[in-house]
């Protein structure tokens, strides 16, 4: 059988090398040689260092910008000041305006009343506190009458509506303080009848 250059019988003598004449022949030669690549250049520039103050510039809230000499960060107490601001269409402050109408004897519920008709739907502030605060008022004298009514069935009665006309009017003057601070004052069981009320009294054009 005859012999070519592909022959790779390990137990040929020759093999080694007509392995390597096979690679020769196959393998076209290069001419080129391998370029090395050139060392990196050493610049003269020097990382530039930051000092402290460079970065706390940026853990300000105003982010690295100059900070103005009158900031001064808010508080809770801040949010919670009334605004002493002219309320348009009746020119009183807004604080006072929050605070008349949950005034007891009945001043409150005049306020209220005055308030609705003047103050514009734009102040739903003073609004609302005026609906409240009228609501609150109808809600007692509401009461009030129904346990008038049973005094004159039993004696329990009387001493349960002045019971309850003591509780009330010192009510009535924490929500005019709370309202007068700017806190807020919510009397849920009167919330569909401030609602309606805030609805119904427009004020005048």
């Amino acid at each position: 059988m005859a012999k070519n250059k592909f022959d790779t019988n390990p137990l040929d003598p020759d093999f080694p090398a007509k392995a390597r004449e096979a690679q020769t022949n196959a393998l076209p030669k290069n001419s080129f040689e391998t370029g090395e690549i050139p060392p990196s250049s050493v610049t003269e520039e020097q990382t530039r260092r930051f000092e402290s103050n460079h970065f706390d510039a940026y853990q300000s809230p105003y982010n690295g910008q100059n900070i103005p000499a009158n900031y001064r960060a808010a508080s809770l107490a801040d949010m919670n000041k009334s605004s002493s601001r002219k309320v348009a269409g009746i020119g009183l402050p807004e604080n006072i305006l929050t605070a008349l109408p949950y005034i007891p004897w009945y001043i409150g519920l005049i306020a209220g009343l005055i308030i609705l008709f003047v103050v514009p739907k734009s102040e739903t502030k003073v609004r609302f506190h005026a609906a409240q605060g009228l609501a609150a008022h109808l809600a007692i004298l509401l009461v009030s009458a129904i346990l008038s009514g049973a005094g004159k069935i039993t004696d329990i009665a009387d001493w349960g509506n002045a019971i309850f006309q003591i509780v009330t009017m010192i009510m009535l003057i924490i929500f005019a303080v709370k309202a007068w601070q700017g806190k807020p004052v919510h009397i849920e069981a009167v919330d569909d009848l401030t609602e309606w009320l805030e609805e119904k009294i427009k004020p005048k054009d």
